[in-house]
């Protein structure tokens, strides 16, 4: 399957999707791209904008994952940082609704676009909430039970144990990169739900063993 992995970051999602897939990703940094390389190499990098790549490349593609700029939409960075005064107030970035209108208008294969919980009610509904995240999505997905990812107080070491990556020596910020990566598990989850599996607990469980 072909499989467009949009604002890439380190590849949190696709940790569990093995190299069975012509997997293409889209990362904007160019730090946190060069990771992305080291842990996936097999991939096809490009650096650059994926608002723009999706809009001229989504029809080449069987699956489209997409999660655009969160930190707008954040009810932590509003309620803990705008309310207390240690951030100013911005206007929510509509990237976000514009590829969901886009992709539910356009895009003849499967796509996902995951963000997390806005401070207000979202524009459009989403499929399902899974974790931390509300996912708009063209198949169905099954909710999954996971363990809290402690995003409001953990520590750099507590998520790279947790996600399996250790960024030692790359030159990204290691606190947002880690913040923002999407559970393998739940990456894996997403993944089987849109090729129609449901995989058994036990094989969910291998498959947390097998992040770290």
């Amino acid at each position: 399957m072909k499989i467009l992995n949009l604002y890439a970051g380190i590849g949190g999602n696709r940790k569990l999707w093995g190299d069975e897939h012509e997997i293409t990703a889209v990362e904007y940094d160019p730090n946190i791209a060069a990771a992305y390389r080291h842990f996936w190499p097999n991939d096809e990098l490009i650096v650059g904008d994926a608002h723009e790549y999706l809009l001229h490349n989504y029809s080449n593609f069987d699956f489209i994952w997409t999660s655009p700029p969160c930190q707008s939409h954040s009810q932590m960075r509003q309620y803990m940082g705008v309310t207390s005064g240690q951030v100013k107030p911005k206007y929510p970035d509509m990237k976000l609704y514009e590829e969901i209108i886009f992709l539910q208008a356009n895009c003849k294969g499967l796509y996902i676009v995951e963000n997390v919980k806005p401070y207000y009610e979202p524009l459009i509904r989403p499929t399902a909430i899974l974790q931390r995240h509300p996912v708009w999505a063209n198949f169905p997905i099954e909710r999954i039970d996971l363990p809290s990812d402690n995003i409001e107080w953990g520590t750099v070491a507590g998520w790279q144990e947790s996600t399996g990556f250790d960024l030692t020596g790359f030159d990204v910020d290691k606190r947002t990169v880690l913040r923002n990566c999407v559970s393998p598990i739940l990456g894996l989850h997403i993944l089987n739900a849109a090729l129609g599996k449901t995989p058994k607990s036990e094989q969910m469980l291998f498959d947390m063993e097998a992040i770290r």
